[in-house]
């Protein structure tokens, strides 16, 4: 198959999936609906939490408070988030620099709390730096936004050092609280460089790692092969791990493509569950009937 561009693809209506995370834990709970299959639970590491096999990403093409889902509007966002909790997607993945915290927020406002995992992500800076915040402000700013008491997952967004765990200790110390208050359930980092990859995977502060994992070694942190040892490593050391840029940002789109990029993930990335940038509820229903066919092979 001819392999075809970004745009085309995402009109056919079959999948965007710019940001794809795949599990590779057990099935947990899968059942079938009226509209197919629906996706299953896996254990995210010794978090203590258990979240939906695929997240729905809210950040493709991300970036000054706007992203292709939210670019969208509230009503077909809704529209979307809604139909992917119905298929099972119970996990939402976030960031502050989306500005999809109200989006998200409006989606679940009928749904129960307690049946949705959330996920956000922080940027951070330096200690001194002018940008710093107290972190205890930054999170009842996106509790607000959300509309909640708690976020389950916290993370420090787009970490590019291996020293992160020295130069960001006023974030590290913030987050720590937050969730001794029980106003996150989770801490951990994003990481965009392979040295800060290798520092999440054996830091004790880490509950949740996100990392970018494809077959095709594209936008990545450092080969397959890499970026798979570490992230076994750190599953041995109980970190929940979150795979992303299953088709290395949407450059490996093709049906033959994403078949092998969401193989890749379930059966050798060492990765315990997926976000998936979705753009329609069409790209919804062929990711979840992709992944759990996979998972279930």
């Amino acid at each position: 198959m001819d392999k075809i561009n970004r745009r085309k693809f995402i009109k056919t209506g079959v999948t965007g999936l710019a940001g794809l995370t795949v599990a590779g834990s057990g099935l947990l709970n899968a059942s079938c609906t009226s509209a197919g299959v629906s996706v299953d639970k896996v254990k995210l590491g010794k978090s203590g939490l258990q979240v939906s096999r695929i997240a729905m990403g809210t950040g493709t093409v991300g970036g000054n408070k706007a992203s292709n889902q939210t670019r969208q509007g509230m009503e077909s966002f809704t529209n979307m988030a809604r139909h992917a909790y119905e298929r099972g997607i119970r996990f939402f993945d976030m960031a502050d620099g989306y500005g999809s915290h109200p989006y998200v927020g409006e989606a679940i406002k009928t749904l129960p709390r307690e049946k949705v995992t959330l996920l956000t992500k922080m940027w951070t800076h330096e200690n001194g730096s002018e940008h710093v915040r107290p972190v205890g402000e930054t999170l009842d700013k996106y509790r607000q936004e959300i509309g909640v008491d708690y976020i389950d997952i916290l993370l420090m967004h787009c970490l590019m050092q291996g020293d992160w765990d020295k130069t960001r200790t006023h974030y590290i110390d913030g987050l720590s609280k937050a969730k001794q208050d029980g106003i996150v359930k989770a801490v951990g980092v994003s990481c965009h460089n392979i040295d800060a990859l290798r520092t999440a995977a054996t830091h004790p502060w880490v509950d949740v790692i996100m990392a970018r994992i494809n077959p095709f070694g594209t936008k990545m942190d450092g080969s397959p092969d890499e970026v798979k040892e570490i992230l076994a490593l750190a599953q041995q050391n109980g970190k929940g791990v979150i795979g992303m840029k299953i088709f290395g940002e949407g450059d490996h789109i093709t049906d033959p493509e994403r078949e092998k990029s969401i193989k890749f993930a379930l059966t050798e990335g060492n990765v315990n569950s997926l976000t998936l940038g979705m753009e329609s509820i069409a790209q919804i229903d062929d990711a979840v009937e992709r992944v759990m066919r996979l998972a279930k092979g």
